[in-house]
């Protein structure tokens, strides 16, 4: 897969192939319309709270894990339950597995329910995903600008519009050197679900 070009208004970035990968149409447009209709309706969608300047706020987005059956995890301090594969994302994860050729054995739905669900600013650092994770993000319904920021250097910042059945893997260095977030949106935004599947360590 060639490198991935990036945009903004007066220069482009080539992502090198061993940090990002993103490919546009991974699932068709009936699978993801499908796919997106299902996990909208049954998907045990939750909001939690984290911690922002000693204050607990809710978070703003709804999100879901699966994963091994009877397992948990801790997040941001709390202890989540990780619901057990149903068919179709079993399907989905084992058609990532042979298309990438890495393993994973979670994912977490997060729903942006219109413009105001947003993620701030991060990096996937948890030592349960191990040092150098990949991250295999699959993204279902509205548009939104995925974007990244050199962490030595917020001047170095970048968007990806990531479409409707998209598949963008993040891997090698990308957690150590760069953040992402998905930002609020003054325009009117329709649903938006994104599902990162994960090796976690000790699930």
């Amino acid at each position: 897969m060639d490198q991935l070009s990036l945009f903004d208004a007066d220069e482009s970035y080539q992502f090198p192939h061993e940090l990002l990968e993103y490919t546009d149409d991974f699932l068709s447009e009936q699978e993801a319309t499908t796919l997106k209709e299902f996990l909208m309706e049954t998907a045990p969608w939750i909001q939690t709270t984290q911690k922002m300047y000693d204050k607990e706020v809710l978070t703003p987005r709804l999100t879901a894990w699966y994963g091994d059956e009877g397992k948990s995890y801790q997040l941001s301090g709390t202890r989540v339950v990780v619901n057990p594969w149903t068919p179709e994302l079993l399907a989905l994860k084992e058609r990532l597995e042979q298309n990438s050729g890495y393993a994973f054995n979670s994912v977490l739905l997060n729903l942006y329910r219109n413009g105001n669900d947003s993620v701030a600013w991060h990096r996937d650092r948890d030592s349960r995903f191990g040092n150098r994770p990949v991250i295999a993000s699959v993204s279902l319904g509205q548009v939104r600008n995925f974007d990244f920021r050199k962490v030595d250097d917020h001047q170095l910042k970048y968007s990806l519009p990531l479409s409707h059945g998209s598949l963008l893997i993040m891997k090698g260095d990308l957690q150590l050197h760069w953040e992402h977030r998905i930002a609020k949106s003054i325009k009117p935004m329709q649903p938006r679900i994104n599902l990162t599947f994960r090796l976690i360590k000790e699930l």
